[in-house]
């Protein structure tokens, strides 16, 4: 592994991305890395639920390596999406994000595909996409939504708003904070929990919520929605690409709205 590193803790598959020089922002080479990971994880009866987290502790994941894309590399993503998750549906064995640091962008769209955070003081979540002229669609502008209240919602969506891991606890979409540094002994000791049920009933339990949250038409909008009106706009403007570079170049993005 280039990318990633992988430890089996018997039952339990803990995978860490390991890019920390650029706070371990996810490019594709990483992303099919990742992939490889989660479909080996799904495949094998001996491991029943894994801890996705990042190297080092100031970083799970910065999101989309803007640099790699502003050098004209590239871009295309795996079928399973960032981190190898985010368009990854019907998993049916449990997945826990360790946020041990900022999650950013595709970094948070990695987080809510998980089915569990556990995060630690330190950390905070954002949805900066607009920021670099582009947008949520690794799942953030789905799942967001569904799983906080919608204003709230809004407000990190549209004003690129930092929550602090307190915040996502508040509004429900992280399950517990624990010390800095504590991260991934939390998200393990969860991991524990559920492994004291047979993991059959893990996985019906979680089919079912599937089913009941409608995965079928979230799927559905995933893969649809760079096709709506508003949305093929920004992949084919002039935006897109100024914002990128300009982060690349390390000044401010001189928008054209077009």
């Amino acid at each position: 592994m280039q990318f990633c590193r992988v430890e089996k803790r018997e039952r339990i598959l803990v995978v860490t991305i390991n890019r920390p020089e650029v706070m371990n922002a996810v490019h594709p080479p990483a992303n099919r890395e990742l992939a490889a990971v989660f479909d080996a994880f799904g495949a094998d009866p001996d491991l029943w639920v894994a801890v996705l987290t990042g190297a080092g502790d100031k970083a799970f994941c910065a999101g989309n390596d803007l640099k790699f894309q502003a050098a004209g590399n590239d871009m295309t993503q795996p079928a399973a999406g960032f981190g190898g998750l985010t368009s990854r549906f019907g998993l049916q064995k449990p997945v826990i994000a360790a946020v041990n640091g900022l999650a950013m962008g595709g970094g948070f769209e990695i987080a809510l595909a998980c089915d569990l955070i556990i995060a630690s003081e330190n950390a905070f979540f954002a949805l900066p996409e607009p920021r670099v002229g582009l947008a949520a669609t690794a799942g953030g502008l789905l799942r967001l939504p569904r799983e906080i209240p919608l204003k709230q919602a809004m407000g990190i969506i549209l004003a690129g708003k930092r929550v602090t891991a307190r915040e996502g606890h508040a509004f429900g979409f992280v399950n517990e904070v624990v010390p800095p540094g504590d991260a991934l002994a939390g998200a393990l000791l969860w991991a524990d929990e559920i492994l004291q049920g047979s993991p059959m009933s893990i996985r019906a339990s979680k089919d079912m919520v599937a089913r009941v949250i409608d995965a079928e038409r979230t799927e559905a909008m995933y893969r649809a929605q760079k096709t709506y009106p508003a949305m093929k706009a920004l992949y084919e403007s002039e935006d897109r690409i100024e914002g990128p570079k300009a982060f690349a170049e390390k000044r401010k993005p001189s928008w054209k709205g077009r």
